[in-house]
């Protein structure tokens, strides 16, 4: 029988939300995904992780790696022979850790990063604790902040370093979102992928921040130099304007070109009569109206 308000709902809509297991729809979707995990699914490599349930369970990458059975959760007080990325980590994960990856795998220390000072360091790890270099994240959460990577991003970038890129998109390709961490960290991974040793790729990475660091710069500058109030409208950039002087001469010539192509004259006599005559005929109108006793005023036209 249900109860309160529930019973109300589950008579309206005829049914109680459950499947024939008699689990909620939510409870099946992740044992099918369990499921599918344990049969379909075995990673190349072991995966390990320290889970101290700080993330959303929603949210989180490393559980749903080990609902696909992807990964082993580890207890507090165990210890873990491949590459440990963990930010207690002394060393960066470089190409030299490939043989270790492919022999022992690969864990993480799935934890938040504002609650590290929780997270007991001393009873988890291995012989093989790394760090990883700059990198960005494209996971939901945090996407484009550097260093801010969750599990999975952590781990692919493990594989990625040490250059088995196969691993890292096999990893990812389970979150919508997950190749695009390798998109967006592409020309930084392959610039990882030439060093050698951990030094190697602390100074690649040393490089990138000088680079990026002086583009902000130039960025900074160019905007100040370039003040969009400064420039104008630039919708009429390019467009010449004449001064006065060219203008009037401008003018003078259209004036000049009128008189020429009318080739007519205006002239009153003292009456204010018009008289319109060729430029040729000119000279004699202006001698018979002399001779008549009259005056001329010309105006152009």
């Amino acid at each position: 029988m249900s109860k309160g308000k529930n019973k109300n709902r589950e008579a309206k809509n005829g049914h109680s939300g459950k499947g024939s297991n008699g689990h909620s729809s939510r409870q099946n979707h992740k044992r099918m995904e369990m499921k599918r995990g344990t049969e379909d699914t075995k990673f190349p490599v072991k995966l390990a992780m320290w889970d101290f349930d700080h993330c959303d369970p929603k949210r989180c990458s490393g559980k749903k790696l080990e609902r696909l059975g992807l990964i082993k959760s580890l207890r507090v007080g165990q210890k873990f022979q491949g590459i440990v990325v963990s930010p207690n980590g002394s060393g960066v994960v470089c190409p030299d850790d490939k043989s270790i990856v492919e022999e022992h795998g690969a864990s993480v220390v799935e934890c938040s990063w504002a609650r590290l000072d929780e997270v007991p360091f001393n009873k988890i790890g291995g012989k093989h604790e790394r760090l990883l270099p700059y990198l960005v994240a494209a996971n939901q959460v945090n996407y484009g902040r550097p260093w801010k990577l969750n599990c999975v991003e952590a781990l692919a970038a493990c594989f990625a370093i040490v250059g088995r890129m196969d691993w890292a998109s096999e990893l990812l390709s389970h979150f919508s979102w997950g190749l695009g961490f390798l998109e967006l960290n592409q020309e930084l991974l392959e610039i990882y992928q030439q060093c050698t040793d951990a030094d190697s790729v602390k100074a690649a990475e040393s490089a990138w921040l000088v680079k990026i660091q002086k583009e902000v710069e130039e960025r900074k500058s160019q905007a100040k130099d370039e003040d969009i109030w400064m420039t104008g409208n630039v919708n009429r950039k390019g467009t010449t304007f004449l001064d006065d002087n060219e203008e009037e001469e401008s003018s003078e010539v259209e004036e000049s070109d009128e008189e020429e192509d009318n080739g007519k004259t205006l002239r009153y006599d003292r009456l204010g009569n018009l008289i319109e005559s060729d430029s040729g005929d000119e000279e004699s109108s202006e001698e018979e109206l002399e001779e008549a006793g009259g005056s001329v005023e010309k105006v152009y036209i």
